[in-house]
């Protein structure tokens, strides 16, 4: 997969010590750095997702299952880019980071139903990193009765997953470092950015 000509950037942390939690004493020194993905790589990738996607669930009535706040923008852009007469859109709010790190403990599972029975369900996030938030989801739409459970994310994270998760559609393989912009946060900070930057302090 292409990367759309991105570079790998180095992203030192210089002090590891100053630690409080989980959460770096000097975190709003942080600042987003170099453009990893530019507005017009990330129009036109998302427009082939959306063919592709198109194709797959022609004659279906699938639902697009977002995963909040980091897929807002990718999946509005991306439900826009598909051609189908029936797509059901539904969100869940999911959370695992404090910081830049992953708590390990995911938050939100419980508020999906046993509506989501035989239904063919498309997971939307904005990225695939650890792969445990995602891969907890799947167990819990499958556990609800889910016909078909598949997943399309923004981004992936080489070298990140540490649990066995296959996203079937991907729109760009990133290097492993922490990133801001077109949905994607900081604790809540540069959520807004039309490119996707990497965080530097």
């Amino acid at each position: 997969m292409k990367t759309g000509g991105a570079h790998i950037f180095s992203w030192p942390i210089r002090h590891p010590e100053l630690v409080e939690g989980s959460v770096p004493l000097f975190a709003w020194a942080m600042t987003p750095g170099r453009v990893l993905l530019t507005q017009t790589q990330i129009r036109a990738r998302v427009q082939q997702l959306g063919k592709s996607l198109t194709r797959h669930y022609r004659g279906k009535r699938p639902i697009f299952l977002g995963v909040m706040n980091g897929a807002l923008f990718f999946l509005a852009d991306l439900v826009r880019a598909i051609d189908l007469d029936e797509t059901e859109i539904s969100c869940v709010r999911l959370a695992s980071y404090a910081g830049t790190n992953s708590t390990g403990k995911i938050l939100g599972l419980d508020a999906l139903d046993d509506s989501i029975a035989g239904r063919h369900v498309l997971i939307v996030d904005d990225i695939l990193d650890t792969g445990r938030t995602l891969s907890a989801l799947v167990a819990r739409l499958k556990k609800l009765g889910a016909a078909d459970v598949k997943i399309c994310v923004l981004l992936q994270k080489r070298g990140k997953q540490e649990v066995p998760l296959h996203a079937n559609w991907i729109g760009f393989k990133i290097p492993n470092h922490f990133v801001v912009g077109y949905g994607l946060d900081y604790d809540g900070r540069y959520r807004g950015l039309k490119q996707v930057r990497i965080l530097t302090d």
